[in-house]
């Protein structure tokens, strides 16, 4: 078996989990338990399909950075509420969902997958520290656009991207990107913040959408050189021009906004993904039992022992 790291992008999945799974069995508490289910099962499909060695659930230790609100305050702002008048923004999870993730941090621990986040960093950096990082082979899953941009053919790192179904994943590689949007992988930070994306509360630059933007970095390469040829009207009209000049305080701070962080100070692990000792496996069933998880951990545990 060749050695290859696995990256979860770990809330992007509980979240699919928690909307895709009805909700009709409970702990014996009452709380719902279809996310942390749910993520058990998506666990199974990954380990049993893409035979990883290596599996890390990053994680979101902080959704929304003060620092990236600082440069641009509308990022990820319509997913904010207020729970107090003058109290901090929480994201917009449901009750249902909140309850529970301390039971999915719990579960995936107790199947010897290592749980890394960073603080003031979302868990896209902690993937794309990870994934620059790591020596091995590398597929990072994920639901996000955004972290295609990590994708490098030259060091075999893909996405595994969730957007149609766990039963429709699609494995994207430079080609991949190329085919769909005109341009490399390492050009999507450009190319994203240029298209803007309102899911992330990211205007862009108005009147580029994806076709412009990709025509303008097949021609001049990155965001800083089309930059300049529109200041200097270098085959660009002078409507295309006055967009990019309106846009100035925007292109000055979104890229170190899209860009995902690879140089923060977490260690790639070297521990393997290793079958769970009896007494483990002993111990994630009786976590499953007390928490009414049905089959789902088996599911887990089967998985990664016939890898």
């Amino acid at each position: 078996m060749t050695d290859r790291l696995m990256l979860l992008d770990t809330a992007s999945l509980y979240f699919r989990a928690f909307y895709g799974v009805p909700d009709k069995v409970k702990a014996p508490d009452g709380m719902s338990v279809n996310a942390v289910r749910g993520l058990l099962d998506i666990v199974a499909k990954l380990v049993s399909t893409y035979k990883p060695t290596h599996v890390v659930a990053c994680w979101d230790d902080d959704w929304r950075p003060q620092w990236r609100v600082d440069l641009i305050p509308s990022y990820k702002a319509h997913r904010v509420v207020e729970v107090i008048a003058a109290g901090p923004d929480v994201e917009e999870v449901p009750d249902p969902l909140e309850q529970q993730i301390p039971l999915i941090r719990e579960t995936l621990t107790a199947l010897g997958i290592p749980i890394i986040g960073a603080a003031e960093h979302e868990a896209d950096d902690v993937i794309g520290t990870l994934a620059t990082r790591s020596a091995l082979p590398v597929d990072i899953v994920t639901g996000d656009r955004d972290l295609f941009q990590l994708i490098d053919d030259a060091r075999d790192v893909r996405v595994v991207y969730t957007a149609r179904g766990m039963s429709n994943l699609d494995v994207l590689t430079d080609a991949s990107v190329v085919a769909k949007y005109g341009i490399l992988p390492s050009q999507y930070a450009d190319f994203a913040t240029m298209r803007g994306d309102a899911s992330d509360g990211l205007p862009g630059v108005k009147g580029i959408g994806e076709k412009t933007a990709a025509t303008l970095l097949q021609t001049h390469g990155d965001l800083d050189a089309i930059r300049a040829a529109a200041a200097a009207g270098d085959g660009m009209s002078a409507s295309a021009s006055a967009r990019f000049a309106d846009a100035a305080a925007y292109l000055d701070v979104a890229p170190t906004v899209v860009r995902v962080a690879t140089d923060l100070d977490i260690d790639v692990p070297s521990a393997p993904l290793l079958p769970l000792e009896p007494a483990q496996a002993d111990a994630a069933r009786a976590l499953a039992e007390a928490w009414n998880l049905g089959t789902s951990m088996d599911r887990a545990i089967s998985a990664i022992d016939g890898r």
